[in-house]
């Protein structure tokens, strides 16, 4: 019969990260759908700015908080640096084939750290996260001229005779039309990949929560509970103890 252990495996750092990108999360998509649908919704253009500085806030901690868990997995605990978290390795396709066998089979291995497709899911998220951290910056900066690039932006498109500190969001008659739609097209990009991000994002986040409670039933772990407490609870020796230790 198989005796549970406990293991402690996930900092305070990954936990506070975890929860507060969540939050994060869900305000940035909350409000970023307003936003979208901010002309059917009849939204006058005070509002407008309001979503978006309300937007931009929860980036400023969206991304800080990213950030933090970037530099966490150079100087964090064992489960938290890279080389638990990225895919690869030695005999690392090896893993995953025998990983998808056993969670087949209905005996998937336990594993401490994330499973090897947990690893290529993280990766995933973690890039996607970021793009969206970086473009969300930029649109800070070129929509209502928010940090980091927001002055050099009013530098680029106010009028002459215009102090680029006084520009105001929509008002165009104190841009400069030529510079305005050079900074457009310099947008443009930007804002394409955050659109399409957002609904990418939306829909690996709901991916990631059918995993996690399909992972959780058939293979334990108590990953949920775990992102509060910091211990996984399980009933066989970890594949990756031996690995990682």
């Amino acid at each position: 019969m198989s005796t549970l252990k406990a293991y402690a495996v996930w900092d305070a750092n990954i936990s506070w990260f975890h929860w507060i990108n969540l939050l994060c999360v869900l305000g940035l998509i909350a409000v970023g759908v307003v936003i979208l649908n901010a002309k059917a919704l009849s939204v006058a253009t005070e509002g407008k700015i309001l979503l978006k500085t309300v937007h931009v806030w929860i980036g400023y901690v969206f991304a800080a908080n990213l950030l933090w868990r970037l530099v966490w997995a150079f100087i964090g605990g064992q489960y938290a640096r890279w080389r638990a978290i990225l895919p690869g390795g030695q005999n690392y396709v090896s893993e995953v084939r025998d990983y998808i066998a056993d969670f087949k089979a209905g005996q998937p291995r336990q594993y401490l750290g994330h499973n090897p497709l947990g690893r290529i899911a993280v990766t995933l998220l973690l890039c996607l996260l970021l793009t969206q951290a970086i473009t969300g910056l930029v649109l800070a900066g070129t929509d209502i001229f928010y940090p980091p690039i927001g002055s050099w932006i009013t530098g680029w498109i106010a009028n002459p005779g215009v102090d680029p500190a006084t520009l105001v969001p929509y008002t165009k008659e104190m841009y400069d039309p030529a510079a305005y739609d050079a900074m457009r097209a310099f947008r443009k990009p930007f804002i394409t990949i955050h659109y399409y991000g957002f609904y990418v994002l939306l829909g690996l986040a709901l991916v990631h929560i059918l995993v996690v409670v399909i992972t959780e039933l058939r293979e334990g772990g108590n990953l949920i509970s775990a992102m509060f407490s910091g211990k996984k609870i399980l009933s066989e020796t970890p594949a990756d103890k031996k690995k990682i230790d």
